[in-house]
């Protein structure tokens, strides 16, 4: 009997589990259907489900007139500066919040959390307006700074656990070694947090990659990331669905390939602070 209540249960478990990947995968399985459809399929009522596919949308978003190579380049330059750039200074921060006591430590920790707080429509303006100024608007620099104001805090707060839970005698005794602080953190505490770190930094060029709302109102015309240009498939005339989703399948496939190559580090990242209170005082 309990035999067979354990495997109901497994099989409800499986179950549920389908259910959601269903869920979870639909939309995506269908932009994907949509993405091989003409716009003739695409707007027949019922929805067709069987059809003969078709790659002109593919052709159009790569190397035809509506092509998005340009602002994929875009996206892949502004991402991969604020990620390098958020890890370079987030890393230091998170570790100084962590291990150091300094004046101060509970408000800086604090008004790192604070900025995750603030609605982002009510930052545009005065973004708007300083890069208006300093001549910001419509670069790489400007909208790379600008990301770094909402993925630098996030970066910090995410790695802080991860420095906490390395115990505290393991740098000790790098420092009773007469290993200087940098040096201790380079070969002692790093290495003890590479999955943080490797999560940490898959996460914000992810958040970078998908942004829009900074992206459409500051960037412009030479710096246009992929996420604004699927607005070129929207008009007050028509909506080009099927062009639409395959440009959003190709900007979605970078981010795809980064989850399957990066899942262990993610998986083990997201695992290394299960485990709370190591090294915390």
């Amino acid at each position: 009997m309990n035999g067979r209540n354990k495997a109901l249960r497994h099989a409800a478990l499986w179950a549920v589990a389908l259910l959601l990947l269903a869920v979870w995968a639909f939309p995506v399985l269908w932009g994907l259907l949509t993405s091989f459809k003409t716009e003739r399929d695409v707007l027949a009522y019922p929805p067709k489900v069987f059809f003969t596919p078709t790659l002109d949308n593919y052709r159009e978003v790569i190397s035809g007139g509506s092509s998005i190579l340009p602002n994929l380049w875009s996206s892949l330059v502004v991402s991969g500066w604020a990620t390098f750039l958020t890890m370079l200074f987030a890393v230091p921060a998170a570790y100084a919040l962590a291990r150091l006591r300094y004046p101060g430590k509970r408000a800086s920790g604090f008004y790192v959390l604070a900025t995750q707080m603030l609605p982002p429509v009510g930052l545009i303006i005065p973004f708007y307006l300083v890069l208006q100024k300093i001549g910001g608007l419509d670069s790489y620099s400007g909208l790379t700074a600008i990301y770094l104001t909402f993925s630098l805090p996030f970066a910090v707060w995410l790695m802080v656990s991860y420095f906490e839970d390395i115990p505290y005698e393991m740098e000790e005794a790098a420092l009773l070694d007469r290993a200087g602080r940098l040096r201790t953190l380079w070969y002692v505490i790093l290495p003890q947090v590479r999955g943080g770190i490797a999560v940490t930094t898959i996460f914000v060029f992810l958040n970078a990659w998908n942004e829009f709302l900074f992206a459409v109102v500051l960037g412009g015309n030479k710096v246009r990331p992929v996420t604004v240009a699927m607005y070129n498939f929207i008009s007050l005339e028509q909506t080009q669905w099927a062009r639409l989703a395959a440009g959003a399948m190709l900007a979605m496939a970078p981010v795809i390939l980064i989850g399957l190559f990066a899942q262990r580090h993610i998986v083990k990242g997201l695992t290394v602070g299960a485990v709370k209170g190591g090294g915390r005082r």
